[in-house]
């Protein structure tokens, strides 16, 4: 069974916009994530216009499927301000630098800070934001609430 540090990176690639190289990338994620390989599998039978309309569809949905935990919790008030230092300072503590691409919240950033560090802190403390995407996207009929699966099933139990 790989390792849970190749999971998170593997995920991390499977809920970022699929361009080019997430294509190309399918072939190594179904071998290296097999807990991955009912999304994997659905993203190599779909067309490529079809699988980036429906990643669009998905998460630019408003709020409803967002991918920035604090999100979930802190809503667009001051708390989420705080929130996303919080993020920056744990990476920084771990002698990493975020470039500010992305918000530091962002899920598949998250995903792939747990995978470089083993820390599991971040997606520990949002397991219930992680439990809400999930029912959202499998409610939505989605092959993404099974990357959300895959993730929620290596976290410890309890808080």
């Amino acid at each position: 069974m790989p390792s849970d540090t190749v999971l998170y990176q593997a995920a991390a690639l499977c809920l970022t916009y699929p361009d080019d190289d997430f294509r190309a990338r399918l072939p190594l994620l179904r071998e290296a994530a097999p807990q991955l390989r009912e999304f994997v599998d659905h993203a190599a039978l779909t067309p490529a216009g079809d699988l980036a309309a429906h990643y669009v569809e998905v998460f630019d949905s408003g709020n409803r499927h967002s991918l920035y935990l604090s999100r979930w919790r802190d809503d667009d008030t001051r708390r989420r301000g705080m929130s996303l230092v919080h993020f920056k300072d744990l990476y920084r503590a771990h002698g990493l630098a975020f470039t500010d691409e992305e918000l530091p919240d962002f899920l598949p950033a998250v995903l792939e800070f747990t995978s470089r560090t083993g820390n599991l802190d971040l997606l520990a403390e949002h397991r219930t934001a992680l439990a809400r995407l999930r029912s959202r996207l499998a409610d939505f009929g989605t092959p993404y609430a099974s990357v959300l699966d895959a993730v929620r099933a290596t976290l410890p139990t309890g808080s």
